[in-house]
């Protein structure tokens, strides 16, 4: 038993790096949605996050990470994780459907300017689709998360950083690892922006 455990940690961890690694390949799109987050920030909108299960604990840990801090002392930018908010989920679930908990929310506080990531590993929850299409209608930005293919999401994403893996865990892994890359480059220039001793030049 020991040694099939050992197996499980060693196949786990070369997965896990083999997926990781696909990032690399993607900085131009990673790059993309930093650069719209940082804008619609600047221009006083905010970023939204919504998902499901582990993909709703990363939507609650990424908007943590920009209200508070990720690295560096900032003042603290908006950001909601739709995911929260247990009366609005569990009403907007019994009066219209769990497909609509988190497209209510967009239609309620999300305005044209602001950013939504959905973030799913199927790219097909319907929740989180029903969102992206919500906030494409009014004018926001659309972000999605996906695993492989991008799902029915990919149709609706302006910006569609989709991992190349079939496995859930490694997908999610590898989201949060995008997620700390996205708000360690938007904590560092608005850092910058309130402080230039924070560092050399920058362009945004």
């Amino acid at each position: 038993m020991n040694r099939e455990g050992e197996e499980v940690f060693r196949t786990t961890i070369a997965t896990h790096i083999d997926t990781v690694r696909q990032l690399s390949e993607k900085t131009e799109v990673l790059a993309a949605i930093a650069r719209v987050m940082l804008s619609s920030l600047r221009s006083g909108g905010k970023i939204l996050f919504c998902g499901n299960g582990g993909s709703a604990a990363d939507s609650q840990h990424l908007a943590a990470e920009l209200v508070g801090r990720f690295r560096r002392e900032r003042v603290g930018l908006p950001s909601i994780a739709l995911t929260t908010d247990t009366s609005i989920l569990t009403a907007v679930a019994n009066d219209y459907g769990y497909d609509s908990v988190f497209s209510r929310q967009v239609e309620a506080l999300a305005r044209a300017g602001d950013v939504l990531v959905g973030i799913s590993t199927s790219g097909n929850s319907p929740n989180v689709v029903a969102a992206l299409e919500r906030g494409r209608g009014i004018g926001v930005s659309t972000v999605a998360f996906t695993g492989r293919g991008g799902g029915k999401m990919a149709h609706l994403a302006d910006h569609l950083l989709a991992i190349d893996a079939s496995e859930t865990a490694r997908v999610q892994e590898t989201h949060i690892l995008a997620g700390h890359m996205l708000c360690d480059w938007v904590d560092l220039h608005w850092a910058y922006e309130e402080n230039p001793k924070v560092g050399n030049q920058i362009s945004a």
